[in-house]
């Protein structure tokens, strides 16, 4: 989370107002001097976020701002690309501007200064598709002041949640309970979990068909599980690198049919962890969520029907 990073603001076509819609995305390391492929473990973050003002404001859906972190995704080492399953993508004008945010990393390799750049491949199609619209939901560990001092002499019970810094990624409850989006992990297992139903916020059922995760090195396995009937929706088994730190595969969901999630469930995150090194490392567990989007279906198909006339 302290590697060097780029922003950068883009469009498809500055000029152009088609309709468009992403159905994937790619991250490659590349050599900075040779241009040529280099290890993807130097691949910390590529995160593109949507402008929402603009994008809910072309479609007078106003009252969707604020209500969601505008992030439509984020690619991470083991998971360095993802497909919308065949038929949905995500809708924006070819004009319509997007925010990118390249972050590299080295976990493994020291007394050596690398120049690299990240190469983003962004996949669109003009043929009319299913819409997705993206939430971001991501695990929140509590924890007291009163650890925070004790993680400063060195004292750290094995399940406490000791927060890498208290600016960024803190969160309050409704109780004013303290919450952290970015925590260290204790040697060895671990298990958290995170009650996630107020950040899906659902005033309808809704199909979610795509599920990509963003995780640290060291995790184990992240599920998504409904509380209400006690199913795991989703378990993702996250595979590590064995001779060094990294994370080789992180496993997408990703579903035509996809699953159905309700109103009136709750719903919660669960996260293993095995630090198998000699330190205290960092963690953070997020889910990108893609459900098909029955509002802005109607309002495209309103669109295509005055744009055809």
């Amino acid at each position: 989370m302290e590697g060097p990073k780029a922003v950068h603001y883009f469009q498809a076509d500055k000029v152009r107002n088609d309709l468009l819609w992403m159905t994937g995305f790619q991250v490659t390391a590349l050599s900075q001097k040779s241009k040529d492929k280099i290890s993807n473990d130097f691949i910390c973050h590529t995160n593109i976020n949507y402008i929402e003002q603009e994008h809910h404001d072309r479609w007078n859906l106003k009252d969707r701002i604020n209500l969601q972190y505008p992030r439509l995704i984020s690619l991470s080492h083991g998971i360095e690309s993802m497909n919308f399953p065949e038929g949905y993508g995500f809708p924006f004008f070819a004009n319509e501007k997007f925010f990118l945010i390249t972050q590299s990393l080295n976990h493994n390799i020291s007394d050596s200064i690398f120049q690299l750049k990240h190469h983003i491949s962004i996949k669109y199609k003009s043929d009319r598709l299913k819409t997705l619209m993206p939430k971001t939901v991501y695990m929140q560990i509590p924890f007291s002041k009163e650890q925070i001092k004790d993680s400063e002499i060195g004292k750290i019970e094995m399940n406490t949640c000791i927060p890498v810094e208290t600016k960024n990624h803190t969160y309050t409850d409704d109780q004013g309970n303290l919450l952290s989006g970015h925590w260290k992990i204790n040697l060895g297992k671990q298990e958290f979990k995170s009650n996630i139903t107020d950040q899906l916020s659902l005033k309808d059922t809704l199909r979610v068909h795509q599920i990509t995760p963003h995780l640290h090195p060291f995790a184990e396995t992240f599920a998504l599980r409904d509380i209400t009937t006690n199913n795991v929706l989703f378990n993702c088994k996250v595979i590590n690198h064995k001779n060094k730190i990294g994370l080789s595969r992180t496993p997408a969901f990703s579903s035509i049919e996809g699953i159905l999630l309700y109103p009136d469930h709750e719903y919660e995150l669960l996260l293993r962890t095995n630090n198998t090194t000699n330190e205290i490392q960092d963690m953070m567990a997020s889910m990108f969520m893609f459900f098909y989007d029955d509002e802005m279906a109607d309002k495209i198909n309103n669109y295509k029907t005055k744009s055809e006339n």
